[in-house]
C-alpha cells in the first residue's frame, strides 16, 4: 500500500470508522477510482448491477475497484441475515471469475453487524468510501463513485465518468438517472409521479438561479477523492445522505451535471427509510394522494427574487436587505430573522471583501437545506402544493416553453433537460 497524501491520512485518522470492518477480495492499491455499492439483503438485484458494470470495457473495469458493503443492523430480520450470508458467499465466488476487480466489506456476519444507531445507507456509503481511499492511486486525482445494488448502468458508464472529470474543473458530479419500468401499471404511475416530483423541484431551483439545482440521487453521484476528503466525507444519515453529501461538495468544490450516460434505479417499494423513493412509492401505492404534491412555481419565484436581490445589493447593510426581503415575501423576511440574518450578513461582509467572494459565502450560508426550508414555509403559509397538471404549466411558462399536457410527456421533457437518454439500454440478468 503506497504512502497516502497527508490530507487523506489526516482524514482517515480523524474521521474514518473504527470497528471490525475490513476489506476482502482484491489486494491491489493502484486503482484510478472505486465504485462503492451498499447492499442490504439485495440478492439477484446486486448481481444484476455487477453484471451491468462488467459490460463496461475491460481497460476501464481493470482500473476501477468495485467495493460492495454487505450490511445490516444488529436487529435485522432472519430473512435479511440469511440473504446477506448468501450474498457474501456469491460475492466470493464471483470475485474469482469476474472481469471486475471486486472487494467487499462484511458488515453482516455475527460480530460485524452495524450497531443499530449507525445502521443505514449513509453508514454503508461512508464505510465503503473511507475504506476505498487507501486502495486508490494518488499519482493523479482518483475518483469515488456512488452506486446502489438495485441500479443498472450502461456500457459507457465508467468511460463517461472518466471523461467528465478530465474535462471538468469541479470536484463532483451528478449523473442522469431514469427509473426502471414498474412491474405493473400502478407501480409505473407511482414511480413516474415521484420522479416527476424530484425533477420539478430541481427545475424550480434552476429557474430561480440557485447553485443547488441538481438532483440528489444516491446511486447517481461521483466525486474526486480529494474533494471527498476536503468536504469531510460522507455522512451517516439513514436517509437524505445524498442530499447533504452533495450540498457539502457544492460548497467546497462544486457540483456539475455529467452527460453521456444514464443510470437506472429500481422503482422499489420500501419502508427501510423515513422518506425517499421507497417510502413515497409505498404511500402512493397505498392510495395516499397527499404523499407527493408539487410545489407551486410562485415559491421558486420568491427564491429567484431573493437571490437576485442579494446578488445586486452585496454592499448594502443587513437591515436594508431585510426590508427588500419583506417586500418580496413576509414569510421570507420572518425566516431570515429567525436564521439570525442581522448577525450573519455583517459577518459575511466583513470577512469577504470582494463581491464574488461575498456572494459565494452567501450561497454557502443560504444553502440547499435553507432553500428547501424556505420553500416549505412558503407553502405552509398559503402557496399551496398541488397536482402536476395544475402546477407545472407555470414552470414551463416561466421558462418560455410550452407545457406538455400529460404527466408522462412532462416527465420526458424534464428528463431531456437533465440529459437523460430515451430508453434503457441495459437488461436485467
Amino acid at each position: 500500500m503506497s504512502l497516502l497524501p497527508g490530507a487523506v491520512q489526516r482524514y482517515l485518522d480523524k474521521s474514518a470508522f473504527k470497528g471490525p470492518w475490513t476489506l476482502e477480495g482484491s489486494e491491489r492499491s493502484d486503482f484510478a477510482g472505486a465504485v462503492v455499492i451498499p447492499s442490504l439483503a439485495e440478492g439477484d438485484s446486486l448481481f444484476a448491477t455487477l453484471q451491468s458494470l462488467a459490460d463496461n470495457p475491460p481497460l476501464l473495469t481493470a482500473c476501477f475497484l468495485v467495493l460492495i458493503v454487505v450490511n445490516h443492523g444488529e436487529h435485522a430480520s432472519a430473512a435479511d441475515r440469511l440473504q446477506s450470508s448468501i450474498d457474501l458467499t456469491r460475492l466470493a465466488a464471483l470475485a474469482e471469475r469476474s472481469e471486475l476487480c471486486i472487494t467487499w466489506v462484511d458488515a453482516a456476519s455475527p460480530g460485524a453487524e452495524v450497531p443499530t444507531k449507525q445502521a443505514g445507507v449513509g453508514f454503508a456509503r461512508k464505510l465503503g468510501m473511507d475504506l476505498a481511499l487507501p486502495l486508490l492511486s494518488w499519482k493523479e486525482d482518483p475518483l469515488l463513485v456512488c452506486l446502489d445494488a438495485d441500479t443498472l448502468v450502461e456500457a459507457n458508464y465508467l468511460q463517461s465518468i472518466v471523461s467528465h472529470f478530465r474535462q471538468s474543473a469541479l470536484g463532483a458530479a451528478t449523473l442522469p438517472f431514469r427509473h426502471q419500468p414498474g412491474n405493473d401499471t400502478a407501480q409505473q404511475a407511482a414511480i413516474d409521479r415521484y420522479e416527476l416530483f424530484l425533477r420539478s423541484y430541481v427545475y424550480g431551483l434552476r429557474l430561480a438561479g440557485s447553485p443547488y439545482a441538481f438532483n440528489t440521487v444516491g446511486s447517481a453521484m461521483a466525486c474526486r477523492a480529494s474533494a471527498y476528503v476536503r468536504c469531510g466525507g460522507m455522512n451517516c444519515r439513514k436517509a437524505g445522505e445524498d442530499f447533504y453529501f452533495l450540498q457539502k461538495l457544492a460548497k467546497t468544490d462544486g457540483v456539475a451535471l455529467l452527460s453521456g450516460t444514464t443510470v437506472f434505479p429500481e422503482p422499489r417499494i420500501s419502508t427501510r427509510v423515513p422518506f425517499g423513493t421507497g417510502r413515497s412509492m409505498s404511500r402512493l401505492l397505498d392510495g395516499d394522494a397527499q404523499a407527493v404534491l408539487f410545489y407551486p412555481a410562485k415559491a421558486f419565484q420568491v427564491l429567484s427574487d431573493w437571490l437576485r436581490t442579494v446578488e445586486q445589493e452585496l454592499s448594502v447593510d443587513a437591515e436594508t436587505l431585510l426590508t427588500y426581503a419583506e417586500k418580496i415575501s413576509p414569510v421570507l423576511a420572518d425566516y431570515l430573522e429567525q436564521a439570525n440574518w442581522r448577525t450573519v450578513w455583517p459577518r459575511l461582509q466583513s470577512t469577504h471583501r470582494t463581491g464574488s467572494r461575498r456572494l459565494q459565502a452567501f450561497h454557502v450560508w443560504f444553502d440547499g437545506f435553507k432553500t428547501m426550508r424556505m420553500i416549505h414555509l412558503l407553502c405552509d403559509a398559503g402557496l399551496s402544493r398541488g397536482e402536476p397538471e395544475d402546477v407545472l404549466p407555470d414552470y414551463f411558462f416561466w421558462d418560455g416553453r410550452d407545457c406538455p399536457e400529460v404527466q408522462a410527456e412532462m416527465l420526458e421533457a424534464l428528463r431531456s433537460q437533465d440529459g437523460v437518454q430515451q430508453s434503457i439500454s441495459v437488461s436485467k440478468i
